[in-house]
């Protein structure tokens, strides 16, 4: 593998129950991240909306929803279309009468390769999210773009071993996880943790974007980072407010990585339901 080196950009947002302006304010940082040198950006969870599932779903939350490709798509893709950059999302869309959590991946070309909708879907306090989205039907997205093969796990599908290992054996090289984390939610350290087990064990590099900021019932804690297919954290953002995250990786990388030098053509499948 030649070297080959990509940046990628983490914007880490606070939004407002004003859908348009955290939309302006979310271009504003696309347009900065690629002024910057960024060929890939990566957006939190529900991008551009308030976080939805802090309540219980009451009726007519689906006017927050719309379909991909549909009217946020649509810009999106313009603007990567015009500053060359690859960019990843989420919504809440709708399909067919039903909703899901959604991210939509758009070439650096501004074609919208196809999307991704979270598979796991928990309840719990402050993350009410049963009551808003159907469990994913696309399975694991895996997209060959214009920097290399991306896949996608959504917040919550972080947590799931099998479902990081499904995208390692479509061929990820870079993991994306728009992330909606609590401050609190979980012992400190154990979120990058988690994400550098699963680079270490896979082979690829992941990137998770956070939300940031105090909502009605929940406040969003930042600390958006890059771990490498080593398991180290290579780059984090600030924690409790906005910031842009930008960090270079080196595919030539994953050649000589653990993952791929050992676990992955060791593994033997046929034999674990044995055990």
């Amino acid at each position: 593998m030649t070297e080959r080196k990509i940046k990628i950009a983490l914007v880490q947002l606070a939004c407002s129950q004003d859908r348009a302006q955290n939309l302006k304010k979310g271009l504003a940082r696309l347009e900065e991240a690629a002024q910057n040198g960024a060929q890939v950006v990566v957006f939190p969870e529900l991008s551009f909306l308030p976080f939805l599932p802090q309540h219980p779903a009451e009726p007519g939350f689906e006017g927050w929803a719309e379909p991909v490709p549909g009217p946020t798509t649509d810009i999106l893709a313009r603007k990567a279309a015009d500053l060359g950059v690859v960019v990843i999302f989420n919504l809440l869309e709708i399909r067919d009468g039903k909703t899901y959590d959604s991210s939509p991946v758009i070439d650096s070309d501004g074609r919208l390769l196809g999307l991704n909708r979270m598979v796991h879907v928990m309840e719990a306090p402050g993350f009410h999210e049963k009551g808003y989205y159907r469990p994913g039907d696309l399975g694991a997205g895996v997209f060959q773009t214009a920097v290399g093969k991306l896949g996608v796990a959504i917040c919550y599908d972080r947590h799931f071993p099998e479902y990081m290992r499904a995208l390692a054996l479509k061929g990820a090289e870079l993991v994306v996880t728009p992330q909606a984390g609590a401050k609190g939610e979980w012992p400190a350290g154990l979120f990058e943790a988690e994400l550098q087990v699963a680079a270490f064990q896979n082979g690829y590099f992941c990137a998770l974007a956070n939300r940031v900021g105090q909502e009605e019932a929940v406040e969003f804690d930042g600390g958006s980072f890059v771990v490498d297919p080593s398991g180290q954290v290579i780059a984090r953002a600030v924690r409790e407010k906005e910031d842009l995250l930008l960090a270079e990786l080196d595919f030539s990388r994953l050649r000589d990585c653990p993952a791929r030098k050992h676990f992955l053509a060791d593994r033997r499948p046929e034999i674990y339901h044995k055990l």
